[in-house]
């Protein structure tokens, strides 16, 4: 008989770091799973070494693999959260905020004083998550987003400052 006790334990939370250009793979690969037009390695690898990039990964604490990322860019006192992709099985376990924390961090060390995102207006969870970050929405863009099937989705612009 096999006894299944993963139940009585929770997985360790992510470790979160500077994301390195050496997890560009990973980072495309946990992309092409949540997203319907995936950013290649070599562009999150340019993000990672440019300057102007603000970055961060969620690493298992035991194996050191990526379980999510974000990317932001910073622009003078403005910063813009360019996308954040979480490991499908991670998902909702606070991973995406602890990234999102992370980035707010950076940026509120940089001097920004405001961090916007774009969002699928029916991504319901990424919408929640920004809205506890205390983000808010300040405008839409319609047909913003490619989906598989070619049709289009709305993007709802949101806004946080940043003290």
């Amino acid at each position: 008989m096999i006894f299944d006790f993963g139940f009585f334990f929770r997985a360790s939370p992510p470790v979160i770091r500077p994301l390195r250009s050496d997890k560009a793979e990973a980072c495309a690969r946990l992309h092409a799973a949540g997203f319907a037009h995936p950013w290649p390695a070599e562009e999150i690898a340019r993000l990672v070494a440019d300057a102007s990039t603000l970055s961060a990964a969620a690493l298992d604490p035991a194996k050191g693999t990526l379980r999510g990322f974000a990317l932001a860019r910073r622009a003078a006192d403005e910063a813009e959260v360019l996308t954040i992709a979480v490991e499908a099985a991670r998902r909702g376990r606070g991973v995406g905020r602890a990234l999102m924390r992370e980035i707010l961090r950076q940026a509120a060390n940089a001097g920004v004083r405001a961090m916007f995102l774009e969002v699928d207006k029916d991504n319901a969870p990424a919408m929640a998550l920004y809205r506890r970050l205390s983000f808010i929405k300040v405008g839409e863009r319609p047909g913003y987003y490619r989906r598989k099937d070619g049709s289009r989705a709305m993007a709802v612009v949101m806004r946080r400052s940043l003290p």
